[in-house]
């Protein structure tokens, strides 16, 4: 019944910017880490950014000082600020969620949503 519905995926130039976001809707309880993963055609799916409930947050070394992943647990969003974008950069991102759906759980479940497309090129 969980849903994660990314949005904000576009083309972009280089050097340019662009704010990702995903919403977590369904039977939610409670969210724990929420974090953004990249995919590029024929290539293995990598994590981009993660962030806890407390607001910690971790960084692939590639995205460091560029991207800035933030949520608002009102909201049961999480967003990825990218900035001078690049490249290699480009892939479908996709958003991930630990969440207890029920009380009865002992420990929350991965959710994926759907991705979305991130071109950056002239």
């Amino acid at each position: 019944q969980v849903q994660l519905v990314e949005s904000g995926g576009g083309l972009v130039q280089p050097g340019g910017s662009l704010r990702l976001s995903c919403a977590a809707s369904g039977s939610i309880f409670s969210i724990y880490a929420m974090g953004w993963y990249r995919q590029a055609p024929g290539k293995q799916r990598e994590l981009v950014a993660t962030i806890t409930s407390g607001g910690s947050r971790n960084y692939a070394d590639s995205v460091k000082g560029r991207f800035t992943i933030s949520r608002d647990n009102a909201k049961n969003t999480v967003y990825l600020q990218m900035n001078s974008l690049k490249p290699e950069d480009t892939a479908v991102y996709y958003c991930k969620a630990d969440i207890l759906t029920t009380v009865q759980q002992r420990m929350p479940g991965y959710y994926w949503g759907r991705g979305t497309q991130v071109t950056v090129s002239t």
